[in-house]
């Protein structure tokens, strides 16, 4: 009976530590997805916290902000901005020479732009890199080659000269680079027709007015103010005097004057009197001459000495509107007038002056400086738009998203007028131009000189 009993307890005994075994074990498996579900809910409720550095980045200007690492899907390339490392801005411009006051009026209001902005974009350093352009097109060339093989500019200001353009344009465009100017005016720049002289490229901005403003401008003064019906032109054989002689030209026959010649010097030439003389043959009202100095000083001064031109009024253009021109010619200059760009004086505008002066100890020796900030201004807006900014500050800035951005540049306050940019370039409407007339107080450091019309 004993070995019996023995058993039987050995069993009960085992039984319940079965029955213990089984009892500890079964709320492990219920109470395990708890303890899951804690660091899940945690996840939920850091999330925000986790998204918040890419909504800060986003505040910041750029088109885009990630979290992770940047991707260009831009379809002409990016530039790439590390943290720390300056924006690239160039300039192309004409800043020696004869037509060195345009350039240096241009430059002066794109420093003055950057300035107004602390020297920053999107948390980066602005830097202003340039090249001289000359203004000739082996100038502009030479400059564009330059510009474009450098991997780290992300926007062009210039060129200055339209000649320059035409041979700058094909690399810039090529490049994937966009430039806007203050002060190419040739009507070819933003003619998309190659059949009818058009030159325009992907790329290329301009908030200096279109020729075809500034000729029409130049023959209503001449037929409907100053009643002439006989008008000659002469220019240099550059884009941008050809093109708005023939404009001038064109209007004049269509408000019913008559055209008596159109004839072309050289650049380099100093015997203007051989020209003067052969559309003196059918003496003109009104000679005008869309050119720079010093050729324009040297056609203004012997114009008076050659038969039959004695009444024939004397007309310049932007080209000869520096204060220099009335300085070096003298007299002759007295009473002649030049169509140009006018800005009127708003108190934006003004500020723009007295920044000049106190940068620069000077007043702008051109003018296009408002041009100048102005399209500085808008590639900068631009490139802001078309930034993608990393947590770490990185840009990544494509280049058909800076092109997209300028093209719907619309309705910008701009110190010349309301500018919106159409697809193939042009920002401006002509509403900033005038004529202006030289005086005595002009041949003594005046400037600019009072505008005469419109009234």
């Amino acid at each position: 009976m004993r070995p019996r009993f023995l058993l039987v307890s050995l069993l009960v005994i085992l039984s319940l530590v079965l029955a213990a075994c089984g009892g500890a074990a079964s709320p492990a498996p219920a109470e395990q997805p708890a303890a899951a579900e804690e660091p899940a809910a945690e996840t939920a409720e850091e999330a925000p916290a986790a998204e918040a550095p890419a909504e800060e980045a986003a505040t910041e200007g750029g088109d885009a902000a990630a979290a992770g690492p940047l991707e260009c899907t831009d379809a002409i390339g990016c530039v790439e901005v590390a943290p720390g490392e300056p924006i690239r801005l160039a300039y192309l411009l004409s800043i020696s020479g004869a037509t060195g006051f345009l350039g240096e009026d241009s430059r002066g209001s794109v420093e003055i732009a950057i300035d107004d902005r602390g020297g920053q974009l999107l948390g980066h350093d602005i830097e202003l890199v340039g090249e001289d352009t000359l203004c000739s097109a082996e100038g502009g060339q030479a400059a564009a080659q330059k510009i474009a093989s450098d991997p780290q500019v992300v926007g062009i200001i210039g060129t200055t000269c339209s000649s320059e353009a035409v041979a700058a344009l094909p690399i810039i465009s090529e490049a994937g680079l966009s430039m806007i100017s203050a002060s190419n005016t040739s009507p070819s720049l933003t003619n998309p027709d190659a059949a009818t002289g058009g030159v325009w490229m992907p790329g290329y901005y301009r908030t200096a007015h279109n020729d075809l403003f500034q000729g029409r401008v130049a023959a209503d003064f001449v037929f409907n103010e100053l009643g002439a019906t006989k008008l000659a032109t002469i220019h240099d054989g550059s884009p941008y005097a050809d093109g708005l002689q023939q404009v001038a030209a064109d209007r004049f026959r269509e408000l019913g004057g008559e055209v008596t010649f159109q004839g072309a010097v050289n650049v380099g030439d100093t015997d203007m009197r051989p020209i003067l003389t052969e559309l003196a043959a059918n003496p003109p009202d009104v000679l005008y001459y869309p050119i720079f100095e010093p050729e324009g000083n040297l056609i203004t001064s012997q114009a008076k000495e050659i038969p039959g031109l004695e009444n024939t009024i004397l007309i310049g253009a932007d080209g000869l509107f520096v204060d220099s021109f009335p300085e070096n010619t003298g007299p002759a200059s007295v009473g002649m007038y030049l169509t140009g760009p006018h800005v009127g004086g708003s108190e934006a505008y003004n500020e723009l002056l007295a920044k000049w002066q106190e940068k620069f100890g000077m007043t702008p020796p051109s003018g296009y400086h408002a041009h100048a900030y102005d399209g500085t201004n808008i590639m900068l807006n631009a490139i802001e738009q078309a930034a993608q900014v990393g947590e770490d500050g990185t840009l990544l800035i494509g280049k058909q998203a800076i092109r997209d951005a300028l093209t719907a540049t619309a309705d910008y306050p701009g110190l010349t007028g309301t500018l919106s940019c159409s697809e193939h370039g042009d920002c401006a409407t002509g509403e900033a131009l005038a004529v202006f007339q030289l005086g005595e107080e002009e041949l003594n450091g005046n400037w600019p000189p009072p505008v005469v019309w419109p009234k």
